[in-house]
């Protein structure tokens, strides 16, 4: 007796938990960090953009890269936490003025647990500090 085929809805839901439960895709956290690059940039020696240049942002301390003026708001979260893990980029970038209130960063947010699980991929593809 042959084996009945998996619906599609369940192989879509078996590759989206797979994506996430490997940490997203960074070739779609690509196209995601569209969000972010007029601001931002991920090329190690590129500066002065109105954000913060996100190279190596995995790993890294907070409100640490030289040469950039961090709002009061994010030096002060830096006292609170200690370096940007995974785990805490996807707290903020779900909603940054409510991880970190009176934030100058002028971002919603990402709603999409996917999207953020592919950005921080794709910013973690970037360079990580150690």
């Amino acid at each position: 007796m042959r084996k009945p085929f998996p619906s599609a809805a369940l192989l879509l839901g078996l590759a989206i938990t797979g994506a996430l439960a490997d940490g997203g895709d960074p070739v779609r956290g690509e196209k995601v960090f569209q969000y972010c690059y007029s601001c931002h940039s991920v090329q190690p020696d590129e500066i002065n953009l109105q954000g913060p240049n996100l190279h190596g942002i995995v790993g890294r301390r907070i409100a640490s890269q030289e040469g950039f003026s961090y709002s009061p708001a994010l030096r002060g979260f830096a006292q609170e936490e200690d370096r940007w893990s995974e785990a805490l980029l996807d707290r903020y970038l779900t909603a940054p003025y409510k991880l970190v209130p009176k934030t100058s960063m002028a971002f919603p947010g990402i709603e999409a647990q996917d999207e953020r699980a592919d950005l921080i991929a794709y910013l973690r593809s970037m360079g990580e500090h150690l």
